[in-house]
């Protein structure tokens, strides 16, 4: 069962200028439930959205025996979850998207990443509040729900590797792949891989920015690799992330 909790709107929101929502946008927090709530209501970012851990201390210090996802924002209004961002070649996502922001202790250690599971509470109320958001929002498709290191990779690690895409995909929310295509295009790709420049095409056609670098292309491969392959994302372009890519622009883009 959902429950929508509005007891803490943020201050930090503002118009969205006659953009339709386009994207959902998953983050983690980083941080416990209570200095999560604190820097998205005071700091000067926000999100729509804060799920807490029902597990965390904090949480359960707050008096919270179940688990519930505080409306912090409006869904009419611009939160200030994404940043500098792009996706299908538009920015200025906060514009045009919702942001979902999950309380998970992942740690960056120097580029030293640790990802902590979601809980499986999370996960059964993150599809309900999927759901629900997309039932007022028709034309979001299934490759506009993301996380935020797919609009923002060169920056971004979140939601991380942990969050269960395929799951949430076969829960009628968001993108995944045909098994057999992709087994069709590896088998291929295994025999020598596209073209870099023909990669590059492929991963903007599916919505990906543009990689300015070699940083950038290895970044964005890491990111595209913890959305769809989270055994190994170590950001090198292999045969079967190559198949993955153009199973999903098939499926997708009808190419």
């Amino acid at each position: 069962m959902l429950v929508i909790d509005t007891s803490f709107p943020a201050t930090g929101f503002n118009d969205r200028n006659g953009e339709p929502v386009g994207q959902l946008l998953v983050h983690y927090t980083a941080a416990p439930f209570a200095s999560s709530l604190r820097t998205l209501t005071r700091d000067g970012v926000s999100a729509h959205y804060l799920l807490p851990d029902p597990h965390e201390p904090s949480y359960r210090a707050a008096g919270y025996d179940e688990l519930r996802a505080f409306r912090l924002v409006d869904e009419d209004k611009r939160a200030w979850h994404a940043g500098v961002s792009q996706w299908g070649g538009r920015d200025n996502l906060n514009s045009r998207s919702i942001g979902i922001e999950i309380v998970n202790l992942a740690r960056d250690d120097g580029g030293v990443f640790t990802f902590p599971a979601y809980g499986e509470e999370q996960i059964e109320v993150l599809i309900a509040l999927l759901r629900d958001i997309l039932g007022r929002y028709p034309r979001v498709g299934p490759t506009d729900i993301l996380g935020h290191s797919d609009v923002a990779f060169w920056r971004k690690s979140d939601p991380g590797p942990r969050l269960p895409w395929r799951r949430l995909f076969e829960a009628g929310v968001g993108a995944w792949f045909d098994e057999a295509t992709r087994a069709m295009y590896q088998r291929r790709f295994c025999l020598g891989l596209p073209p870099e420049v023909e990669v590059e095409r492929a991963f903007q056609r599916y919505g990906y920015a543009p990689a300015k670098n070699r940083q950038g292309f290895e970044l964005r491969t890491r990111a595209f690799q913890m959305h769809f392959r989270a055994r190994d994302y170590c950001g090198f372009l292999d045969a079967e992330t190559c198949a993955i890519l153009y199973a999903l622009n098939e499926k997708y883009r009808g190419l």
